[in-house]
């Protein structure tokens, strides 16, 4: 259990380092000089870096032992991050998300199957979701308490934590998690060797879509809560995703093993209806706390449910598979950094600018 939550640790490390700056938007913003959605970019070039690294560093790295390979992924985030932490530079900033997104690539393709690696057959479904609640724990504890750092302290000290907490994990990463080896030649899949397995092609587009559109709105929470009348408690907000998220991944933790493909179809339809919601309603402060909730509980057991069924469909083929999922992911992520940043820079501004959708105190 020690080895899974070291990776639950990886994980938190890797999600909380991504997002933060949503967290921290406004902070950042002014203190670089730059406006909130260049700031959001900030996102999507950590998920390009992840988009781009993740498939050729995964194949070129097969014959490779997992654990010196997971410890230099880690490491990556410690240099990145405390990089983050003391430039000045909007260009040097940028160069450090990159780089902090090849790690992610790296660290995200080899989480799955080092954690089922570690069990039976009969337990990896709930081996891969201990493996994975790093993910909503960031959304709920991390992503808050960097807000609330941030608010306080400065942003920078956020991310010099979060080298420190790097640091911790190397350590515990050393002491307490297995080594295993890599494939030999004859065992190494090719990219088209694993698209040519049943049913991976459709796991990517799933997760291309479901993630592009959580991400388009998670990217900009910021400006997301603004209608409602929110802004100073976005760190509540974000709690309350994240706590709804846990709860999420403790279901599909569960019931994974017999339900997969009913969990992704219920997971779709929940966050379906949060996004409606916040279209509809968003400007009232009760439905906009509702649909965080439901938005939540649709995400958390999301990276699961994907990497679990790219394991399933891949066979042999696992550790490319989910390089592939780690592709379509952060393409996602990049994608809704991107769609985002244009909404919030030309469509709200014009529906402001016509007074489309006034808030509630609007006359």
């Amino acid at each position: 259990m020690a080895a899974l939550l070291a990776l639950a640790t990886a994980g938190f490390i890797t999600i909380l380092t991504e997002a933060l700056p949503a967290g921290l938007l406004p902070q950042m913003s002014t203190d670089l000089g730059v406006s909130p959605a260049v700031v959001g970019q900030l996102v999507t070039v950590y998920a390009i870096g992840s988009l781009v690294a993740a498939i050729p560093l995964t194949a070129a790295t097969q014959r490779f032992r997992r654990k010196p390979l997971l410890l230099c992924a880690i490491a990556g985030f410690a240099v990145a991050n405390t990089i983050t932490s003391v430039t000045d530079s909007f260009g040097i900033l940028l160069m450090a998300r990159f780089f902090a997104g090849v790690s992610s690539g790296l660290l995200w393709a080899m989480v799955a199957g080092y954690a089922a690696r570690m069990v039976p057959d009969e337990l990896k479904g709930r081996a891969i979701a201990v493996a994975m609640v790093g993910t909503p724990l960031a959304l709920s504890l991390g992503i808050p308490a960097g807000t609330l750092i941030g608010s306080e302290i400065g942003w920078r000290s956020t991310f010099s934590a979060m080298t420190a907490l790097t640091v911790v994990l190397i350590g515990w990463v050393l002491v307490k998690v297995p080594d295993y080896p890599g494939t030999t030649i004859n065992e190494r899949i090719t990219i088209s060797g694993a698209l040519a397995t049943g049913g991976i092609k459709s796991v990517l587009m799933v997760t291309l879509l479901f993630v592009l559109a959580h991400n388009i709105l998670y990217t900009y929470i910021a400006p997301l809560v603004a209608p409602a009348e929110l802004t100073q408690k976005l760190d509540v907000v974000l709690l309350l995703f994240g706590v709804t998220a846990i709860a999420g991944i403790g279901i599909v933790g569960y019931l994974i093993g017999r339900w997969l493909r009913e969990l992704v179809l219920a997971s779709i339809m929940l966050f379906a209806g949060a996004a409606l919601t916040f279209g509809l309603g968003g400007n009232v402060p009760e439905f906009f706390w509702l649909a965080t909730g439901v938005w939540g509980l649709a995400f958390g057991g999301a990276a699961t449910l994907f990497q679990t069924a790219a394991a399933k469909t891949s066979g042999k083929a696992s550790e490319v598979a989910q390089a592939m999922i780690v592709t379509a992911w952060n393409l996602a992520i990049a994608g809704g950094g991107i769609i985002g940043g244009l909404l919030l820079e030309h469509f709200i501004a014009y529906l402001e600018k016509e007074r489309a959708f006034p808030s509630k105190q609007s006359t």
